[in-house]
């Protein structure tokens, strides 16, 4: 069974090992030893902590095989992004440029560079090793963290927000960066990418052009991938916007790909999901359910494929998958459909 789980110092070989396979673009992951051990280290104390409101915690969790033990996954959940360092888009929005005397009427696209999603809780981190990219394990670790910011919603910005991986070739390259460095920096994309990911972000505010960019001075390979995602990163944008995101023309500084948002209450799975109490016994299964605790530290999800019925209270399940999921009968348990 794969089960997501809160991060552990002994997590950290794996951890380092998803970093070198996440490969360019994937910022909030760089490969350096030193920065991965201090997000374990600040993702335990977060677990650990009291709150009543979001600050500057960060929930980091593991997908393991608990046949094997082996990590095979990752995702994380910052509670409010941009109070300690800048976090900035660029906001594409429309200019008007028009003459009556001339007949002449233009609607221009821009990108302005914003700080507009300052407080707003980010969905970040998500990694899948590919040979497990497979049924509903994908699912699992993207949904799994509605259902710890429903069940610890004090914790949470009423938006929530993902900034997609944006278009690049298999060495970083982005087009969009391209005319950015061509113009404005001397690094190319990989190390400015790596610079933001281990929080030498003092470049942006120095380098970059303050004041509005129009898209069609842009390179035309620059223009293409604006608001655009990576081939490998579209199943989990599709699946955001099942479950309500939508774009709204944030777009990232670096490789201009589409930041998505939704508002908590208007999440799929938090709408729709259930409470149910746990009854020990023998569940024959039938439809593929999300199941998680409602722990903070002994957090647990994982997918089991149940007998619901809709009008009891109760929730049978196996004693493997109460040992799984760290749960004894009487204790509650929140279920999605997957």
């Amino acid at each position: 069974m794969l089960v997501l789980r809160p991060i552990r110092e002994s997590d950290f070989p794996a951890l380092l090992n998803i970093a070198h396979e996440s490969g360019h673009g994937f910022t909030s992951l760089p490969v350096h030893e030193e920065l991965l051990q201090n997000k374990i280290a600040r993702s335990m104390a977060s677990f650990e902590k009291e709150a009543d409101h979001p600050h500057d915690e960060g929930y980091l969790f593991v997908l393991e095989d608990t046949e094997t033990g082996d990590v095979v996954g990752t995702s994380a959940i910052e509670a409010a992004v941009g109070l300690d360092d800048a976090f900035y888009h660029y906001h594409l929005s429309k200019v008007i440029h028009s003459s009556r005397t001339l007949n002449v009427y233009k609607a221009v696209d821009i990108l302005t560079l914003c700080n507009d999603y300052t407080g707003a809780t980010e969905l970040c981190t998500l990694f899948l090793r590919p040979q497990f990219r497979q049924k509903y394990n994908g699912k699992l670790l993207s949904k799994a963290r509605f259902m710890f910011i429903k069940q610890h919603q004090e914790r949470f910005a009423d938006t929530v927000i993902a900034e997609m991986r944006g278009v690049s070739d298999e060495h970083g390259n982005s087009p969009f960066w391209k005319w950015l460095e061509e113009h404005f920096f001397s690094m190319d994309f990989p190390t400015a990418d790596y610079l933001t990911g281990i929080g030498q972000k003092v470049f942006i505010a120095e380098l970059m052009p303050k004041y509005p960019i129009y898209v069609n001075l842009l390179s035309k390979e620059a223009q293409a991938v604006v608001g655009e995602v990576h081939d490998n990163t579209r199943p989990a944008i599709e699946l955001l916007k099942s479950e309500g995101f939508t774009f709204n023309g944030y777009v990232d500084i670096f490789d201009a790909n589409s930041t998505v948002e939704a508002q908590v209450e208007n999440i799929r799975t938090l709408r729709e999901s259930q409470v149910k109490i746990v009854k020990i016994g023998n569940n024959q299964g039938g439809s593929p359910y999300m199941v998680a605790n409602d722990k903070l530290v002994d957090y647990r999800a994982a997918v089991v494929e149940l007998s619901v019925d809709a009008g009891s209270n109760e929730l049978v399940i196996s004693q493997a998958v109460a040992d799984a999921l760290l749960v004894k009968e009487g204790d509650s348990l929140t279920i999605a459909t997957i």
